[in-house]
């Protein structure tokens, strides 16, 4: 086996093992009490993105280099981000495939689906880590995408916490979610004579699925705490 594949296989035992533990170490609220496996879940999925967003963050500041080639040049240190990321989302397609129905969660299970194949493809070649670690960037704003769900989930929603989160949320969506979509299908494209067309065209699907998976989230998000 690969090291990436192992790195992969101790992030899903690892998240796993977390999401099990999850609610010795943040009790659920009374108001969540009925759902308890969906507040383990978000409460998982929080720390993946300040994990991941983080380190991708803190990726680009250690090694500007990086942004100049995304595709060959990349410490080590990326490339096992990148994998731990393929196994919190391979750990968290199989936590709402056993939890939740299908209709509701086909969505998100599309999602992680898309992202396990791009950054499955990274890990395995070594190659585009420098591109899935942009995609990481997007986890930024899923620090308060997840905030906004635990504290709906323990009923704060008219709190100063809440609305504080609200526009921070936004304003990151914006910035770390549209605009880094945005980026990386400029990216890909400009880079098309460079690309393999296998490797092009898993690209460009991924973004045309993610794209808009965006733009409606955006707008629910608007509606729900802005225009109501």
């Amino acid at each position: 086996l690969s090291p990436g594949l192992l790195v992969v296989a101790g992030s899903f035992a690892a998240f796993r093992l977390l999401n099990r533990g999850l609610e010795r170490l943040v009790p659920p609220p009374p108001s969540a009490r009925r759902n308890r496996w969906k507040w383990r879940n978000i409460w998982t999925s929080l720390a993946h993105s300040v994990l991941s967003g983080g380190g991708a963050l803190a990726g680009f500041y250690l090694h500007p280099e990086m942004s100049k080639d995304l595709v060959g040049t990349h410490p080590p240190g990326a490339h096992s981000l990148v994998a731990v990321s393929v196994g919190y989302f391979l750990e968290d397609f199989v936590d709402m495939l056993c939890n939740q129905k299908l209709h509701q969660s086909w969505e998100l299970l599309f999602h992680h689906s898309v992202v396990i194949i791009c950054f499955g493809i990274a890990v395995l070649l070594h190659q585009y880590v420098g591109f899935a670690l942009v995609a990481l960037l997007v986890e930024i704003n899923s620090i308060f995408l997840h905030l906004r769900q635990i504290l709906l989930m323990a009923n704060l929603v008219h709190t100063t916490c809440y609305r504080l989160n609200s526009l921070i949320n936004l304003g990151t969506y914006v910035v770390f979610r549209i605009a880094t979509l945005a980026w990386m299908s400029r990216w890909l494209f400009l880079h098309r004579q460079k690309v393999p067309p296998a490797t092009y065209a898993v690209g460009t699907v991924g973004m045309a699925i993610m794209t808009p998976m965006n733009i409606i989230l955006f707008y629910r998000l608007l509606r729900s705490d802005f225009f109501k």
